[in-house]
């Protein structure tokens, strides 16, 4: 029972060495996310700079399967190509290996009157946690949490390795019996890293594990280097069964690209070993010679660092064998279509929220733009009817249905891992832009459908009728473009002119009704043609109200006190006497003076 319970002590270790890099990796990400997209995004076609930054990021969140992940993600998202992410995912590989150097301070040993003493990890890990529970706790502010987060983090992923050691030292005869046997047989020690990362899902954990026991009992090169290089393919084998879940071609191709460079890198490595000791350069002093957890880190980054330096000039080969083994699928006009629109989200970036957000705004700028183009395409019905067009404005409407489906599931999908107020704000802003626009594409619709029953019954408007309504048609698609340029460049200054529109083409709808009101009693049109004239300024009028509603939810986004008062702020806004206001109307029924035919004044809401 006693083995029993060592195991579990040694099992719980890893749970909580697992859970601090996870922790600190979040606080990592919740802090520099903004960061890692605007480099990322900005890698060129050249692989060495690629290489530098997925290096670079992966050292910062201590995950290479996060980056590249991230990576997929950024792939999908249209961000980068796929050729541009070779040299990231190589750059991954060896950023994680910092992870090994951080564990290494587990073998510092100094008096408690040296300065290095602080840095033992029995000594390291309790004042983190200290740090981070104190900033937790009493400093609310966003940048000390995520501090806070990262020394949490820090902490338990020390104390994890604490008790790893503790329970390794017990099983000593064991261990050392069993690295001994992959000692004579690399296969097995290279299958056993496979398995154990397959299973743990964390190459830093895995070499955590063998730094736990080169402290604790003691490992020798020829015992561990087949088992490191069993956990640098089991990490990425996991990494590609992960990123490959709904994933576009580009995107498998990306972690196809990873795999390929790890078995070609595992394969140089034992080459290189084989020919050394072959030659003698790898003498048995080294070959045997006793590591320490220093010396597993090391072993661990070179094994990383080298092959990605020499194999970094061959991304394109590895890019064009990628492209041999996933080509693209081939796609009818309406799943193209589909595809681009929807292009934006991908479920590798939900765990960035900041990331994952901007994505959700490149489908709503797109789903904006489908939105406008089915109000031209209804309008033009008006003057020229097609029944083609109207098979396509249907086509449009239900792939703009599609979209707003998969943005709402998508942003509310975010909300686990939404913690920051101002990501929750866009998160809520979002969600009523999304239906704002699917809206307008509703009305886009109602109007062709009015327009259909005037044509099922052989009816047509007046040129009166057409005249008037040209205009009103025609102020409505200026506030339309403007609402959709102000979500697109999220321009606060300009997302206040459109309300004072609105209240003009408010105005323009009722003039238009009386005067339509007029022609009927004078026999000019029917009470059937009105019928449908009156619901086509409804529906023109409802459009105008999608754009107001946005802009003031644009508006409330970034003023606390707007948000969830949007009717008080605009009736506060009508009778404010607001001079920014009242210009704009008065801008506005000039502009419009003939549609008004009245003075141009400041309204008396």
């Amino acid at each position: 029972m006693e083995v029993f319970y060592k195991i579990i002590a040694m099992l719980g270790g890893l749970s909580m060495f697992l859970y601090g890099m996870r922790v600190m990796g979040d606080g990592l990400k919740s802090s520099s996310g903004g960061a890692m997209k605007a480099a990322l995004s900005k890698v060129t076609g050249k692989p060495a700079l690629g290489f530098l930054l997925g290096m670079l990021v992966t050292c910062m969140i201590q995950s290479s399967t996060a980056t590249i992940v991230l990576t997929v993600g950024l792939v999908g998202a249209g961000f980068l190509t796929f050729r541009q992410s070779i040299g990231i995912v190589l750059g991954a590989n060896v950023g994680t290996a910092i992870t090994a150097q951080i564990i290494r301070l587990m073998d510092v040993k100094a008096g408690a009157t040296s300065i290095l003493y602080l840095f033992n990890a029995e000594n390291l890990a309790p004042i983190a946690l200290i740090i981070g529970i104190v900033l937790l706790m009493f400093v609310h502010k966003g940048a000390a949490e995520n501090t806070g987060t990262i020394a949490m983090g820090f902490g338990v992923l020390f104390m994890g390795l604490i008790a790893m050691s503790d329970a390794v030292s017990s099983f000593g005869q064991g261990l050392s019996d069993l690295l001994t046997a992959f000692e004579g047989n690399y296969l097995l020690g290279f299958l056993s890293g496979v398995l154990v990362t397959g299973i743990i899902q964390s190459s830093s954990a895995v070499v955590g594990i063998l730094q736990s026991l080169a402290s604790s009992v003691g490992v020798r090169f020829c015992g561990v280097f087949a088992v490191i290089i069993g956990v640098n393919i089991g990490d990425c084998l996991t990494t590609y069964l992960v990123c490959r879940i709904g994933a576009k071609s580009e995107q498998i191709r990306t972690v196809t690209v990873h795999v390929l460079y790890n078995i070609c890198a595992a394969a140089l490595i034992a080459l290189v070993i084989t020919v050394l000791r072959a030659a003698g350069v790898l003498t048995d002093g080294l070959w045997y010679t006793s590591l320490d957890s220093g010396g597993v880190a090391n072993v661990h980054g070179l094994f990383r660092l080298v092959p990605a330096v020499l194999l970094l000039p061959m991304s394109g080969v590895f890019a064009r064998i990628a492209e041999k083994l996933i080509p693209d699928k081939p796609l009818d006009a309406e799943d193209e279509d589909i595809l681009t629109n929807l292009r934006e989200l991908d479920s590798h970036l939900v765990t960035n929220p900041a990331l994952a957000l901007d994505q959700s705004a490149h489908l709503i700028g797109h789903m904006a733009d489908v939105a406008l183009h089915n109000y031209d395409a209804a309008v033009q019905q008006l003057f020229d009817f097609d029944p083609k067009r109207s098979d396509r404005i249907a086509q449009r409407e239900a792939l703009l249905d599609r979209m707003a489906d998969a943005a709402n599931q998508y942003i509310v999908g975010l909300s686990p891992y939404v913690t920051r107020s101002v990501d929750n704000q866009v998160q809520s802003f979002q969600i009523k832009a999304l239906t704002c626009f699917e809206r307008i594409g509703d009305l886009a619709q109602n109007i062709l459908h009015d327009q259909q029953r005037l044509k099922d019954s052989d009816k047509d408007l007046s040129p009166a009728a057409r005249e008037d309504l040209q205009g009103t048609l025609d102020a409505v698609r200026d506030i339309l473009v403007l609402t959709v340029d102000v979500f697109k460049s999220d321009d606060l200054a300009r997302a206040r002119t459109i309300e004072p529109l609105e209240e003009v083409i408010d105005d323009i709808v009722e003039v238009m009704k009386t005067r339509h009101v007029d022609r009927m009693t004078r026999g000019v049109c029917d009470v059937y043609i009105g019928i449908q004239y009156e619901n086509i300024l409804l529906n023109l009028e409802r459009v105008s109200d999608q754009c107001s509603d946005l802009a003031v939810y644009m508006l409330g986004r970034d003023d606390q006190s707007i948000s969830g008062h949007e009717h008080l702020y605009l009736h506060q806004l009508h009778h404010s006497g607001d001079r920014a206001y009242g210009q704009a109307f008065r801008d506005n029924c000039r502009k419009y003076a003939a549609l008004l035919q009245m003075e141009a004044q400041k309204p008396e809401k």
